[in-house]
């Protein structure tokens, strides 16, 4: 019995139909008629000598045959597609796709891009904003900015921004709280976003660490960090809020941060790309913007009592 496989055509038909359990499906994504795809299949199923689908009245099923083919034509496709965008990715050198959370895109990257197209005329940079786990081999991902615990396996990985988080609030607020005693009678703003991340990090941790008796049941909460720090900044109140996203609010004037002391997260922000591409110019340039960037948001730890809330348990 021969070894040869058959025409590639033919097997990317049996694919997307195995796949979508349907000839019409199949043939739209292909961009093909049904009768041409039905041909491919038949083509296919001459060269095995046996049929791969039940023609059914108004369905398709995959035969013994059929069953034994799909899940390796579908590896295999999967394996070209990644090794196709892998390849054609070298030849991108002045394009650069980052992904990085929401909170991150809106209060870190987008205030600073100005900045570094102006440095670096000759890339084309460009964001994804989610915090959907990134494949590098499926995704049009060529960095990817994350904050969290634990570390990352098989994968250039480098820390940022240690963070941490002090209270903050805008100059009309600030004027009314002067001292840590007089949040007792300020609108709390939670950023519920650091749950989750270690040891708590929230309001009635910086209580505990301040020794403060205060009523942390009350105020607003969000889910996300940059809603929290949008509403500090109008004047809805107190924020526990993150440095590393509020550095351009406090460097404004937007929010002030008044008190000595800090909490500090095990979490961290960290720079993510395929193992042997920091190397690549356009993202071993992003890095090392990013590096220097981040620079600006370690003058607020000056003068500061940063506490590890594990030491308050």
């Amino acid at each position: 019995m021969s070894d040869r496989l058959p025409p590639l055509t033919a097997l990317r038909a049996f694919e997307a139909a195995a796949r979508h359990m349907s000839f019409a499906k199949a043939a739209a994504e292909l961009n093909v008629t049904p009768a041409a795809l039905s041909y491919q299949i038949k083509s296919l199923e001459a060269d095995l000598g046996q049929p791969v689908f039940h023609r059914l009245n108004r369905a398709v099923a995959l035969t013994e045959a059929g069953r034994s083919l799909a899940p390796g034509a579908r590896d295999a496709f999967a394996t070209l597609s990644s090794a196709w965008r892998a390849t054609k990715k070298l030849n991108e050198t002045g394009v650069l796709t980052v992904t990085a959370g929401p909170a991150f895109t809106s209060k870190w990257l987008a205030p600073r891009m100005y900045d570094f197209a102006q440095a670096h005329k000759d890339i084309d940079l460009r964001f994804a904003a989610t915090l959907r786990i990134v494949d590098f081999d499926r995704d049009e991902v060529d960095v990817a900015i994350r904050f969290g615990l634990g570390t990352d396996k098989g994968v250039y990985s480098r820390s940022l921004i240690p963070e941490w988080m002090t209270p903050m609030m805008n100059p009309e607020v600030a004027e009314r709280i002067k001292t840590p005693a007089d949040l007792r009678h300020a609108t709390l703003i939670h950023d519920d976003s650091i749950n989750g991340f270690g040891f708590p990090t929230g309001w009635e941790t910086w209580a505990k660490a301040v020794d403060l008796d205060l009523d942390t049941s009350h105020g607003l909460r969000f889910s996300q960090a940059d809603h929290a720090l949008d509403a500090a900044i109008s004047g809805g109140g107190v924020v526990l809020g993150r440095v590393s996203l509020a550095t351009r609010a406090l460097e404004s004037g937007r929010l002030i941060a008044p008190f000595q002391t800090g909490l500090m997260s095990e979490a961290k922000f960290r720079f993510i790309c395929p193992a042997g591409h920091e190397k690549r110019p356009h993202i071993a340039a992003f890095e090392a913007w990013v590096l220097h960037e981040i620079q600006s948001s370690t003058k607020f730890v000056e003068g500061r009592r940063l506490v590890d809330p594990r030491d308050l348990v």
